[in-house]
């Protein structure tokens, strides 16, 4: 996700149709969403069941704002149950409800839809299918605040744009909403426009269905994917490719969704993204979704990780670092196709893992174009722009993404791995990073709590971590250095906040050395008081007695 503030029913026997019940923030009329985020305590109704495939149907009216179409679900429930639960926005009317072929009874309220059978929903495989429609929300700020964008570009095309990580894909269709679940076997999105608009969305293009008026887009994606992920754009788009060669040696479709009057920019925007692939290959292991593409579509705001179509927005403005072109916005968005659709969160609560890991990522970019400088510039400014006001994990589980996010799980996050670089050594962190991102155990179908994080590089360090990644992670202490003039020439470094032994560099007129500062401290001989961390390792204060 960008960085916030960055500079850069029917009657049928035994059922009955059932009117919305309409909480008080959802009166009739209502389109305010300010309160609805996403994850959360996982419903019980929700945790007994696991999200399979989604099939996503819908005709897109854009003079009217509106959607019409149905979502159908496959799911396997791990329990009977005389309900199934699924969440979508108020705004959005359900028509009629069917589960494995059979219209059933249901309820809509509260954001929710209750799909009841009194005479229980068996454990095991089923296929709820749900006809709705409405005017989806409008995104006010987008894509920090979410929902549709409707505008136009500059030559006066329709253009639209979805948003919705914040508040889950429950914006615009039927969905488990929760991130330890995602569709295991994919997703099929089938959206229809009127003609001459294109559609961008995740996965493959399987067709285009055209007819007189109107043009179907159907997208399908194999690979486990977020909710939040499950989007299309719309725009007067052409689309430029290329093909990529990974670090393993297949072949990739590389594909921009680029509005037409913007197209003179492509190959430009292909460059960079060509030459940032290389760089997240090189830390991170080959790109995810090679049996897909490597996606890009122009949107009207700053970009989002949707993928296999990241979105991108900087107004083709670059900055030049080392010589070459770089743009935040598009490295940032397209690292999350590691750190985030790859290796995904369990629960909100760990959301600086994708956030700090990708925006460390930054840092190792300007390392590759801009050599050394660049990246103790980088770490510099994203250290100054910690607020450590919260711990970036305030809970192991049932944390919001409203709860959790700030600019912290991206500056602090990306900080803190820098520190565990310094802490265990370019020769351990490196491989173990490459191994956090390319380990079947924490990738893919497998989510990632910090706990699995810290396990990890634990392991690999053979040090016990644990008590660094609390700290850092779990508090907003920052390392208490205390100076004191022992002797002539004599001084005594001690943490005040102990927690581990750590390595830390002490600067004398003598020299620099790296030594380890237990319990006890250490005893520094120096002809003048020593200073601490010059280069800037860790976050600390220093106080000389």
């Amino acid at each position: 996700m960008p960085k916030g503030h960055l500079l850069y029913f029917f009657l049928i026997p035994g059922c009955c149709f059932l009117c919305p019940t309409i909480s008080k923030a959802q009166s009739k009329g209502s389109r305010d969403i300010s309160y609805i985020t996403s994850g959360g305590k996982l419903n019980p109704l929700q945790a007994i069941m696991d999200i399979r495939h989604y099939t996503i149907s819908l005709d897109v009216n854009i003079q009217s704002k509106s959607i019409d179409g149905y979502a159908e679900v496959e799911l396997i429930l791990n329990q009977n149950t005389d309900t199934i639960l699924f969440d979508l926005v108020h705004l959005l009317t359900v028509h009629k409800i069917k589960v494995d072929g059979k219209d059933c009874l249901f309820e809509q309220r509260n954001d929710k839809i209750f799909i009841i059978n009194k005479n229980f929903f068996s454990k095991g495989k089923h296929k709820v299918w749900i006809g709705y429609g409405g005017e989806p929300p409008v995104a006010i700020r987008p894509p920090w605040s979410g929902g549709f964008t409707w505008t136009k570009d500059s030559a006066g095309n329709p253009w639209v744009a979805i948003n919705c990580q914040l508040e889950g894909a429950k914006l615009y269709f039927p969905c488990k909403d929760h991130p330890s679940d995602e569709p295991n076997e994919g997703v099929d999105l089938i959206i229809t426009v009127p003609k001459g608009l294109v559609v961008a969305g995740p996965g493959l293009l399987k067709e285009v269905r055209k007819g007189e008026e109107k043009v179907s887009y159907h997208w399908k994606t194999q690979y486990t994917i977020s909710n939040y992920c499950v989007v299309f754009n719309i725009g007067k788009y052409v689309v430029v490719k290329r093909n990529y060669t990974t670090i393993h040696g297949n072949t990739v479709p590389m594909e921009y969704y680029v509005l037409q009057v913007d197209s003179a920019q492509a190959k430009r925007v292909l460059d960079v993204k060509t030459r940032d692939t290389h760089i997240l290959e090189k830390y991170f292991g080959e790109y995810p979704w090679v049996k897909e593409k490597i996606g890009l579509a122009e949107v009207p705001n700053p970009g989002m990780e949707h993928q296999t179509m990241v979105t991108f927005q900087n107004k083709f403005d670059y900055e030049i670092i080392g010589g070459q072109d770089y743009s935040a916005n598009l490295f940032h968005e397209f690292g999350h196709e590691w750190w985030a659709n790859k290796v995904t969160n369990k629960d909100w609560a760990h959301m600086w893992i994708q956030e700090g890991i990708d925006t460390y990522a930054e840092a190792l970019c300007m390392q590759e174009i801009g050599g050394p400088e660049e990246y103790t510039k980088i770490i510099d400014q994203q250290k100054r722009r910690i607020s450590n006001k919260v711990p970036i994990v305030q809970a192991d589980e049932g944390i919001t993404e409203g709860q959790t996010y700030s600019r912290d799980i991206y500056f602090k996050g990306s900080f803190f791995m820098h520190s565990l670089r310094y802490l265990i050594g370019d020769s351990l962190f490196f491989p173990t990073l490459k191994k956090l991102a390319t380990d079947p155990a924490t990738t893919y179908d497998n989510f990632v709590t910090t706990n699995d994080v810290e396990k990890l590089f634990s392991q690999e360090s053979k040090i016990d971590l644990k008590p660094f990644f609390d700290f850092y992670l779990r508090t907003t202490q920052v390392l208490e250095f205390e100076i004191t003039e022992e002797n002539y020439q004599s001084y005594k470094v001690k943490i005040k906040n102990f927690f581990m032994p750590i390595p830390v560099e002490i600067s004398t007129p003598e020299g620099t050395r790296r030594i380890s500062i237990g319990k006890e401290g250490a005893l520094i001989k120096s002809s003048l008081p020593p200073r601490i961390d010059e280069k800037g390792y860790y976050l600390k204060k220093i106080t000389y007695l």
